[in-house]
């Protein structure tokens, strides 16, 4: 166990030097709206739900495109989103490839702003605000309503959007902790690596919420955070391991 600390505590220290590269990350491409606007917590959670069995930094160059364009920007307004046609929605999600299903993504983002206009005025931060800003009533609440929250209700995009959240807005949260590893194919490879799991587990249906787990019981106790660690994992995975840890 103590073995397995170091060797987290050396991957963090290669990242905060700069030894993992990552100098630019996929949610860098944004249009550096104010930190505490709307816009900017919109523009940070839509395209969330189609980070999915795609490249992240594809997605969000289109997200940035997307929202840069003037015939397209509308669709990070919920409420003008509801306004629009099935037919408005795909072309603009689609012009620069935000939405790469035609049909199904554009129901997932409608789905989304239908949410957000219903209950919340179409705000995230009204969002986190009836939530009491505390991670983990986020969390319970978003998990309770999936059918709401399509995508995003999934246990790797839930927790990795709430990071970004906490990376990219100016919303200061409570239960930061309770952000966890967001279990995507780099960091379940980086997990492996490490020996949090074996390679025969990645078959197990429930992977991502063992890997989540086993990473909350490692650093518990620790002054590390669960979500601190993702990053660093995903880059080490993605560069071929080529740190030494």
């Amino acid at each position: 166990m103590n073995n397995l600390i170091e060797k987290v505590k050396k991957l963090l220290a290669f990242y905060k030097n700069g030894e993992l590269g990552g100098e630019k990350m996929p949610e860098d491409s944004n249009p550096k709206l104010p930190k505490n606007s709307e816009e900017n917590f919109l523009y940070f959670t839509l395209p969330m739900a189609l980070n999915y069995q795609r490249n992240s930094y594809v997605l969000w160059q289109s997200a940035l495109q997307t929202f840069l364009d003037a015939d397209c920007q509308s669709v990070f307004c919920p409420q003008k989103v509801l306004q629009m046609s099935e037919q408005q929605l795909r072309d603009k999600l689609t012009k620069f490839k935000l939405a790469i299903q035609p049909n199904k993504q554009p129901v997932i983002w409608r789905t989304l702003c239908q949410t957000l206009v219903s209950h919340f005025d179409g705000s995230v931060k009204a969002l986190f605000a009836q939530n009491g800003y505390n991670i983990l009533s986020i969390k319970n609440y978003i998990t309770q309503n999936k059918k709401q929250f399509p995508y995003l209700s999934g246990t790797k995009i839930l927790n990795y959007w709430l990071y970004v959240m906490t990376q990219y807005t100016s919303e200061k949260f409570f239960n930061r902790q309770e952000i966890s590893v967001a279990p995507d194919t780099h960091v379940l490879q980086a997990s492996v690596k490490l020996g949090i799991i074996n390679q025969e587990d990645l078959s197990k249906s429930n992977i991502r919420e063992i890997v989540s787990e086993k990473w909350k019981r490692l650093l518990a106790g620790t002054n590390i955070q669960p979500i601190d660690i993702h990053t660093p994992l995903w880059l080490w995975s993605r560069s071929g391991f080529k740190a030494n840890i």
